[in-house]
């Protein structure tokens, strides 16, 4: 069973095999957590997208590239549902946390940092997106040891650890 925690911090920084990007389809870069882990990455994280996904990525999927100059050793981008415009099927958010933790079985990474998906410029509800977060990777069948919702900002963090604690964790 995986355990996981909350942080308050920038998941950039993260040291863990893997740091997860709430990417948008056309996977070359944006802004919110997108434009922080490209800079952060440098411009081999841009180059591996390109070719990994020539056609971008599915709202609801989730695929790997290289993680560049960060201390993780791949990014796992996934596309979350644009609330914001009108996504509004929970399934899809679930998807990118369920597929996002069989993307790092298949690399066998052992821990990994999940930023809040869709909770940015996307618009999910934050306490909704917390809840899909936490439910869904407590209840993945997944060999990763070690997971983490990294938080942006104090509110965020304080809410991620109040559904964790209510969550028995």
């Amino acid at each position: 069973m995986v355990t996981l925690d909350a942080v308050l911090g920038d998941i950039t920084r993260q040291d863990v095999d893997a740091i997860v990007n709430a990417a948008n389809t056309r996977m070359r870069g944006g802004g919110g957590v997108d434009g922080a882990i490209h800079r952060a990455g440098g411009p081999d994280v841009l180059r591996d997208c390109v070719a990994r996904f020539p056609d971008g990525l599915a709202v609801g999927d989730a695929g790997w590239t290289t993680a560049g100059r960060l201390s993780a050793r791949w990014v796992i981008h996934t596309v979350g549902p644009n609330h914001a415009a009108g996504q509004r099927d929970r399934s899809l958010l679930v998807s990118c946390y369920r597929r996002t933790l069989e993307v790092a079985d298949e690399l066998a990474a052992r821990t990994i940092a999940f930023p809040l998906i869709s909770a940015g410029i996307y618009g999910w509800p934050r306490r909704d997106a917390i809840a899909a977060a936490v439910d869904t990777i407590l209840a993945a069948p997944t060999r990763v040891g070690e997971a983490r919702i990294v938080a942006f900002g104090p509110d965020a963090y304080d809410e991620v650890r109040e559904r964790l604690s209510a969550a028995g964790v």
